[in-house]
């Protein structure tokens, strides 16, 4: 699938090979005055910079060769030499409905790895874990659909520090499990001595007598350094740890409809850090620090101070960075992938850039495969700082995602939809608008920027939000099927002034999905789909489709509505949002 704009520029390309000038100066951009042109190419004036000739000059000579080009309508110079293009109304309704909505960019032979999700066992979702999960599996959605080989990976926390912690606790509320026996020879229980909701409570209590007591975390460092050693009673018990999270997190993910391909956490990659610090100490890269031993990553050049990374504690337990780097160790060699991105809090940023810098300057990752940080900001409350219960606790996940169902189901009953539905579609309408409320205010930001929580505006059918363009959807749909049902066929596209603003929004699609996908920035489609969907709640006010009386414009009208709802039905399912059949 090309975009009108990639259209334009092949032949804008062609023009300067005519013309003997190279082609990478025939970019062609959307224009920033709409009342002149279309398109606009800025080359002339970097062209003249480089092959020393005036760019008005060459400018009107790109002209000449364009003019002669019977696809365009218009085409002019302006100011110092800027390319004005206008495509033929008829040019632009071949390329609308030349489209399949399928990716038309080999990238299949590139593989990414995605590094998203990644909570910590034992400790429930919250509200800081929303942006890592929707972020990351929109970008899942988006590279493969550029066709790219997408690996998707939640990186469990589940070999830290938070081990000991539990391990101590249990012991302390269950002295008596065979897990802390140490003459203890027989198996150990299949079942947990808890479930779920008991081991949430155990991690805060834990952690908190840990940050109060000195003595409290060293035992839990000590009891983390024994797990990571393979004491059996300990591994066992970790894997009770482990079982009743995952149960726990992938009904959550599921409820977000976030997938992925492999859960592989920190534990799979115990025997490989050992390795890897081997290989460190051999190749003269690992140094021992005040009974620790380090990796010093910074350079002479740096105009920052990049600490060493620590691989391994004075009391031999292992690291998040030792983790993160046997991570890579193990990607680069099972996935050979050209881009691995960490789809993980933008405060992070220092730890990445020394496990980027380490993994390059011993060899463990080739120096042209692409490591980005895929940061982003956090999720506030009104008062600008991260979004607490009432309380003032950390929310979780899943009572944020129920009060959002909850807020949209009371919004469709006060806009009085789905009145005709029953409860149980109500409540699954409410579950799909709800879900699109909390993506949409998410991914509508850009990445990197904090944001507020204001569930009032998140689920409002009016303004930038999901359900607005979820209502937005459906009525193209009962659009169409009213329009069918009056036995209306669509044929051809008749561009009139009334429609072409839309079509040519809906021609943008390829190259909004390529910036976002560069970028990695999901809020471009957000901007793109709402753009688009006022422009077609604008053509359809102006040009009603069963009222109308012109055969063609009655059915090149239903075509529009088509394509409209193909487009926003694409950009939807890449940001992760269902759309209802009705509402």
């Amino acid at each position: 699938m090309k975009s009108i704009r990639e259209y334009v520029e092949i032949s804008v390309e062609k023009a300067f090979d005519e013309a003997q000038i190279d082609k990478k100066f025939a970019k062609v951009v959307k224009s920033q005055r709409p009342d002149l042109c279309q398109f606009q190419c800025n080359g002339a004036l970097a062209a003249a910079k480089s092959i020393g000739k005036n760019p008005r000059e060459i400018g009107q000579n790109i002209v000449d060769i364009l003019s002669k080009n019977a696809d365009f309508s218009k085409v002019e110079i302006a100011g110092a030499g800027f390319v004005n293009i206008t495509l033929k109304d008829e040019i632009i309704a071949k390329i609308i409905l030349s489209q399949n909505f399928e990716n038309s960019k080999d990238n299949f032979s590139q593989t990414i790895i995605l590094d998203f999700g990644g909570p910590n066992v034992a400790k429930p979702m919250h509200v800081g874990h929303l942006r890592s999960a929707i972020i990351g599996d929109c970008l899942r959605r988006l590279f493969k659909y550029l066709g790219y080989k997408v690996i998707a990976d939640n990186h469990l926390g589940d070999w830290g520090t938070q081990m000991g912690m539990l391990i101590c606790k249990t012991k302390e509320k269950y002295p008596n499990l065979p897990y802390f026996d140490e003459n203890f020879s027989g198996e150990y229980p299949q079942n947990p001595p808890f479930d779920i909701s008991e081991l949430e409570l155990l991690y805060p209590q834990a952690s908190k007598e840990c940050k109060e007591n000195p003595e409290n975390l060293a035992q839990a460092i000590k009891a983390t350094d024994e797990l990571q050693q393979g004491k059996i009673g300990f591994v066992a018990l970790w894997k009770h740890f482990v079982k009743l999270s995952k149960d726990t997190l992938k009904n959550d993910f599921s409820k977000l409809d976030v997938e992925f391909d492999f859960w592989l956490g920190e534990s799979f990659y115990a025997d490989r850090m050992k390795e890897i610090v081997e290989y460190l100490k051999k190749e003269n890269f690992a140094k021992e620090s005040q009974g620790a031993l380090v990796f010093e990553v910074g350079e002479p050049s740096d105009t920052k101070e990049i600490p060493p990374v620590l691989l391994v504690k004075s009391g031999g337990g292992f690291l998040y960075a030792t983790s993160d780097i046997a991570t890579i160790d193990y990607r680069v060699k099972e996935f050979s992938p050209n881009r691995i991105c960490y789809v993980v809090d933008k405060r992070q940023s220092l730890h990445f850039e020394q496990v980027f810098r380490a993994v390059k300057k011993a060899k463990i990752a080739p120096q042209n495969l692409l490591l980005e940080h895929i940061g982003f900001g956090t999720v506030n409350g009104a008062d600008g700082k991260p979004y607490k219960t009432r309380e003032g606790g950390v929310m979780k996940l899943c009572d944020l995602i129920d009060s959002v169902i909850n807020k949209a189901k009371v919004r469709i009953e006060e806009a009085g939809l789905a009145t005709d539905a029953s409860e149980n579609e109500k409540t699954k309408i409410a579950e799909t608008v709800g879900i699109s409320a909390l993506k949409f205010a998410d991914l509508s930001n850009h990445r990197l920027s904090d944001y507020v929580f204001d569930l009032d505006k998140f689920c409002a059918f009016e303004g930038k939000t999901g359900p607005y363009l979820l209502y937005t959807a459906v009525r193209i749909k009962s659009i169409i099927r009213k329009v069918k049902d009056a036995k209306i066929v669509s044929r051809d596209i008749l561009v009139t002034d009334n429609d072409r603003d839309l079509l040519l929004e809906i021609g943008r699609l390829s190259d909004v999905l390529e910036s976002a996908g560069v970028d990695c920035s999901p809020n471009y489609l957000c901007d793109y789909i709402y753009g688009l969907s006022q422009e077609f709640n604008r053509f359809y006010n102006n040009s009603p489709i069963l009222r109308e009386e012109n055969s063609k414009l009655q059915s090149s009208r239903l075509k529009i509505a088509e394509i409209t709802l193909k487009t926003i039905e694409t950009v939807l399912e890449i940001l992760g949002i269902n759309i209802p059949e009705r509402m």
